[in-house]
């Protein structure tokens, strides 16, 4: 295989030299799909050197995904005006960075220089994000040829954005007439729709606004759902929220207090979430009585908090849980191990506010541990501790930012945090490394995740190694996780396949009988539910446990008829 790869890698870069494309980009594809990117990344550098615009794309492709940015950006611009595929991925890399003036320049040129169909949807989908949903729509469908079947999933996506706000808008219309709250209520509701879609699409945002502050002068219950919207979509109509929710609890609106208090509990306004808690409590509801006993016992004020779980009765299992709870912490004893003590919130977001940025990153992962959701209001308390280089706040930021579905910062704080230590971003950056197909630098990343303390990681080393055929570099991962588990192991059938595999391969054949036995019974069950049926090049890198039995079983004849 090395003199193949040497053989493949001196035609790509004679190919180069000799203005070959086609060539070119043959013997790259032995190398990317052969998954021998570590291999390839010398040829292609010398192939860039002679101008090669293939492994110009190629290359750009690999820093990006191993983290060099820079290197990126300039490879795909040094062919982007005369290739589609380069003018797509440096659009593509200008996006993720925030300049979508200058990506949208690049995926134009892209698509009326190149054709290229991916550029054209891009820059729908930039005109979409800007709330020209039917422009964008326009956009996709001018020009269709047969094969432009991708554009049409699209259009159809921003006709609907456009259709839900006609439809909202219109209803509303009868409702001002009519003077009519409850239909306003109801108009406003269609908006639901669009609620997965802000995050995406931001220019959404104020057409949806302007419909919600219709509906919330009719209807305080519209104003509710408004107010909601507001925390959702941004940080800067918090006050305005707040006026919404008091309104809407003042026109007895069910939940509206307790919305508000869930809210401030939230953003660590404690004293107004209890305040807004018992407004809740007045109206009649009783949920918010256990959030008024949490509150409590969170903040040490164990007699308030007994008081409210009484409220539930003796045959509340878990109210009665929470009682025990107190009576242990009355006398003194622990909290769980995994609870932090609430009551040092105070000084916390005192601390942070003075400049310590280790007490912002605590103070926000309390607050994450108490009521969660408030992704927007966390992450700039957390942000200047994972800039610092703590990797637990990094971790969390790209946590919070995945909530965002700001998925291109995501993987930055996680690669900062796996390049800190933290093995749950290690496996985060081995899983993205593989869904790029790069295998090398997804089975690094995983055994570093694995000597972090991972178990599951081991066992994702040890798989990739089988599956490249290094079985001896295998055995101690797959050894490891397999020893270390139980039988309510997830993974457990799939650990014994691979490592049964590795055992067989290196001729420990007695030892691989049981495994392979294991895996090859419970493998449908297990391991394929687990997997993408339609991913192809998965499905042909997993091992078949049936075959590999198969194979154990003719080698113990063999050695039986030896003997």
């Amino acid at each position: 295989m090395t003199q193949d790869i040497q053989t493949r890698g001196e035609a790509l870069v004679a190919a180069a030299l000799a203005k070959d494309a086609k060539a070119a980009h043959r013997h790259t594809d032995f190398f990317v799909f052969g998954r021998h990117i570590d291999e390839g990344i010398p040829y292609w550098e010398r192939a860039v050197e002679a101008e090669d615009i293939w492994s110009h794309y190629t290359l750009a492709r690999y820093r990006k995904i191993r983290g060099d940015r820079q290197a990126a950006d300039a490879l795909y611009r040094a062919w982007a005006e005369f290739h589609g595929g380069c003018a797509y991925g440096l659009g593509v890399l200008l996006r993720e960075d925030g300049n979508t003036g200058e990506a949208a320049e690049w995926f134009r040129q892209g698509w009326e220089n190149g054709r290229h169909l991916d550029c054209k949807i891009e820059l729908g989908k930039l005109m979409a994000a800007e709330g020209r949903c039917a422009e964008a729509s326009a956009f996709l469908m001018d020009k269709t040829e047969l094969g432009d079947i991708a554009v049409f999933r699209w259009s159809q996506l921003f006709d609907s954005f456009e259709e839900v706000f006609d439809r909202v808008a219109a209803d509303l219309d009868i409702a001002e007439a009519d003077e009519d709250g409850e239909a306003a209520t109801k108009a406003v509701r269609g908006l639901f729709e669009l609620d997965k879609h802000f995050a995406d699409y931001p220019g959404l945002a104020p057409r949806a606004d302007e419909l919600y502050r219709r509906g919330s002068v009719l209807s305080p219950e519209a104003g509710m759902y408004y107010a909601m919207f507001l925390t959702e979509t941004g940080e800067d109509g918090w006050p305005e929220a707040v006026e919404l929710l008091l309104r809407a609890r003042e026109a007895g609106v069910p939940q509206a207090a307790a919305l508000l208090g869930n809210k401030c509990e939230q953003r660590g306004e404690m004293a107004e979430a209890e305040r807004a808690h018992l407004l809740a409590v007045e109206a009649g509801e009783e949920a918010p009585k256990w959030n008024l006993g949490m509150l409590c016992l969170r903040l040490g004020r164990y007699d308030e908090a007994e008081r409210w779980f009484r409220e539930f009765g003796d045959d509340d299992a878990d109210a009665v849980q929470q009682l025990a709870r107190i009576a242990v912490l009355r006398e003194g004893g622990p909290r769980a191990a995994d609870e932090p003590d609430y009551r040092q919130l105070p000084v916390l977001r005192e601390r942070a506010e003075a400049g310590d940025v280790r007490a912002g990153y605590e103070y926000a992962a309390m607050l994450n541990d108490w009521g969660g959701k408030n992704a927007r209001y966390l992450i700039p308390w957390m942000e200047p501790a994972a800039r610092a280089g703590d990797p637990d706040a990094a971790y969390d930021v790209a946590q919070l930012c995945a909530k965002l579905r700001r998925f291109t910062d995501r993987d930055r704080w996680h690669r900062l945090a796996a390049e800190a230590g933290d093995r749950h971003s290690c496996h985060h950056m081995g899983w993205l490394s593989d869904q790029h197909y790069d295998y090398q630098e997804s089975e690094r990343w995983y055994v570093r995740a694995a000597g972090l303390g991972s178990r599951l990681d081991s066992m994702i080393a040890g798989k990739l190694m089988v599956q490249r055929g290094a079985y001896a570099e295998a055995e101690p991962y797959l050894r490891r996780a397999w020893e270390e588990g139980d039988e309510n192991d997830r993974f457990r059938t799939e650990t014994a396949g691979y490592y049964g595999v590795a055992l067989r391969h290196l001729g420990r054949l007695d030892e691989a009988v049981d495994l392979l036995e294991l895996a090859a019974d419970r493998w449908k069950e297990d391991v394929l539910p687990l997997y993408d049926r339609d991913d192809l090049d998965l499905q042909a890198r997993m091992i078949r446990p049936e075959k590999e039995l198969e194979a154990l079983d003719e080698q113990l004849e063999e050695d039986d008829e030896e003997e």
